[in-house]
């Protein structure tokens, strides 16, 4: 049971459920390839029946956190800091950019768009969902477009979201990990008929790092 003091600084994101922290290489979409440190902030209720970190899903799974621990443990390592989860829009996030901001890092975000953005960004990655869709306001500020491809219907998706992006937002399709074998050619098709998109792949799989 989280107490009033702590849940008073979960607010104006002075703690925030940590699930994990690490650095590693961007493996997916535009950033790919990249250094970066990774925040994975505990919550979500999108619900994506293929998530590979259903254990993010319940907030009250992971401990409330320093917001300031976190920072000086980027501080060691990187230039670039993403942060995802679970779904990391559900949390006041202007605490950490401010700070990362002035501190020279640059801020990613990976996000459904599916609650308000809070927060000081470099990049915004939008990956909607069709199980609870991002919120308007957010599709103007995206600069990366992430569409999860698990089957031929998700093209038709993917079409229907860049329509609601600027002309400047990067569009990518990702296989499904469980179902790549499947699902790769069918991008690799897509992508060569419909060259405004581009393939990502997850790439710190094949390297077999987090």
């Amino acid at each position: 049971m989280i107490n009033e003091r702590t849940q008073q600084l979960i607010n104006k994101g002075e703690m925030l459920p940590l699930m994990e922290e690490f650095y590693t290489i961007q493996g997916e979409g535009f950033h790919s390839g990249k250094a970066a440190y990774f925040i994975r902030i505990g919550g979500c209720d999108v619900g994506c029946h293929w998530c590979d970190v259903k254990e993010s899903w319940n907030a009250n799974l992971h401990p409330p956190t320093p917001t300031d621990a976190i920072i000086t443990n980027v501080l060691k390592f990187a230039k670039t800091v993403v942060v995802t989860g679970g779904e990391p829009s559900m949390w006041n996030l202007e605490y950490i950019t401010n700070k990362l901001q002035k501190k020279n890092i640059k801020t990613h975000i990976e996000t459904s768009g599916a609650y308000t953005l809070s927060g000081i960004w470099d990049w915004i990655c939008l990956s909607p969902k069709k199980t609870k869709l991002p919120l308007k306001g957010i599709y103007s500020k995206a600069n990366e477009l992430k569409i999860i491809v698990v089957n031929k219907n998700d093209f038709k998706f993917a079409e229907e979201q860049a329509l609601k992006v600027t002309n400047n937002c990067e569009l990518f399709l990702q296989p499904e990990w469980s179902k790549r074998d499947a699902i790769i050619p069918l991008i690799v098709d897509y992508v060569m008929k419909n060259p405004q998109w581009k393939i990502s792949l997850q790439t710190h799989k094949y390297l077999n790092i987090p």
